[in-house]
């Protein structure tokens, strides 16, 4: 990860980045989800001849150039990436988030790994919380309990965390999809719309910064923002994309909430599929609607549907990633054992 030596500046510092991505980060997480796609390919195409050999090789290389060590900046946990022109970002991956996945995959790396430590720094802050009556480790945006969940099957397998809370990964994702609907039913805020079918709080487009007097209660907006239940932040914003991600945990509340978006005008058979996100409380003058719908899509939402659908579906993502050395590495090394390890 040296600048000019490979790593993840190899991945992300080109002249495209110079020339049109607004001087942003060589980002520490997206690394992570790139190493974990490429060692999905290395692993699924196993078979001998010279094309798939050059796929495992080329992916396995990408991987083990990683120096994970040097991410850590010096202390004992990841950075959030670099910039070329600033150095680290001063954030590091604390607590329970979709950083899961980067210690994983940097505690398993036969060349520059994480040491063990670093996964216990990262899992010190954790939060176990109770919320209506469900007992979980804390994360706000719902995104948050899916990216790790992607490629990871957590079904069973338990950390030293989750032996001592008697739960695992997956059955925490499950908690917080509905703690997220019972949010949205309680409807803390009174925004329109929530309910029962009408739930999903993440990181996601907005209708823009501002503030609004509606119905006489002053309400502030916000553009893209990491938005969360039940501690907010909230607007009235609600994301379609994050609740079909869900559904490997809780298809019985998912598909019905899927159902009514189906019939929200939000461009479900378009495409991309939904609209990333809505808000019923914020008029909008000529909108089908008579509220905002975000105008855009964004990649990085239509990955985990895809991914997650599938999963649900086949457990594809789930069954090649068991066979993925690095991965099973660095799995044990966090501590996991039991069920399918």
């Amino acid at each position: 990860m040296h600048p000019g030596t490979g790593g993840f500046s190899i991945i992300f510092w080109t002249s495209k980045r110079a020339a049109g991505a607004w001087q942003c980060e060589l980002s520490t997480i997206d690394s992570a989800f790139l190493f974990a796609g490429a060692l999905t390919a290395a692993t699924y195409f196993d078979g001998d001849t010279a094309d798939e050999a050059e796929i495992r090789q080329l992916a396995t290389a990408l991987y083990e150039r990683a120096d994970w060590m040097w991410a850590c900046d010096g202390g004992p946990t990841l950075t959030h990436g670099w910039h070329p022109e600033s150095g680290f970002i001063p954030y590091r991956w604390r607590g329970y988030d979709e950083g899961l996945l980067l210690y994983i995959l940097g505690l398993g790396s036969p060349t520059h790994p994480l040491p063990p430590e670093s996964y216990a720094a990262y899992t010190a802050s954790y939060e176990w919380r109770n919320f209506y009556g469900r007992e979980l480790l804390y994360s706000g945006p719902l995104f948050t309990h899916q990216l790790s969940h992607m490629w990871v099957d957590f079904r069973g397998i338990r950390d030293e965390f989750m032996r001592q809370h008697h739960s695992d990964y997956f059955e925490n994702s499950r908690q917080a999809s509905f703690v997220q609907q019972e949010y949205a039913i309680r409807n803390p805020m009174g925004f329109g719309g929530y309910g029962e079918y009408c739930w999903g709080f993440t990181a996601c487009d907005g209708p823009g910064w501002g503030k609004r007097a509606i119905n006489g209660v002053d309400r502030e907006f916000f553009d893209y923002n990491a938005r969360g239940a039940p501690f907010g932040p909230d607007d009235g914003t609600v994301a379609p994309w994050v609740v079909v991600a869900s559904r490997p945990f809780a298809p019985e509340i998912v598909v019905p909430t899927v159902l009514k978006f189906a019939r929200m005008k939000l461009g479900m058979t378009r495409l991309y599929g939904f609209k990333p996100s809505f808000n019923q409380t914020y008029a909008v003058e000529n909108s089908p609607t008579g509220w905002w719908i975000s105008p855009y899509h964004f990649g990085i939402d239509q990955g985990p549907v895809v991914l997650m659908i599938e999963n649900y579906r086949t457990g594809l993502l789930w069954s090649i990633m068991r066979q993925c050395k690095p991965l099973l590495i660095g799995l044990r090394r966090a501590g996991f054992s039991g069920g399918w390890l």
